[in-house]
């Protein structure tokens, strides 16, 4: 058997805020809770299971999220809507802008607890 993410823990401020955020933006779902944890599931089967942390500060993490050209669009559409900052690039030097690297597309935004997510569709190459 090929060794597969199954899944990862994103710890979060609110885990309910944190994990409704991603599938509301991506177009997934919020699955039921199992202890601490509540799990996004993306459509290769990794799990995000988030977790409320009562630390101060979460230490950001970057979690990026292949998708095809359509998905792109329809999450894009929602990140605007949803009146979400988002860059061009890591450092948020490009804000309001998208990237365009091999053939593909992209686009960074903060979850609510600072965690870098990112969306970009597969290059030529």
């Amino acid at each position: 058997m090929p060794v597969e993410l199954n899944h990862t823990i994103v710890v979060a401020r609110d885990r309910r805020e944190s994990a409704e955020f991603l599938a509301d933006i991506l177009g997934l779902s919020v699955g039921t809770p199992t202890g601490p944890f509540l799990p996004v599931s993306t459509g290769n089967g990794v799990i995000l299971d988030f977790a409320t942390s009562d630390e101060p500060a979460i230490a950001a993490q970057h979690y990026a999220f292949l998708v095809s050209e359509p998905e792109f669009n329809a999450i894009f559409d929602r990140i605007r809507r949803a009146d979400v900052d988002y860059w061009a690039d890591p450092g948020r030097r490009q804000p309001g802008e998208i990237y365009h690297r091999g053939g593909g597309r992209g686009v960074y935004f903060l979850d609510p607890s600072g965690h870098f997510l990112e969306i970009l569709t597969p290059t030529g190459g």
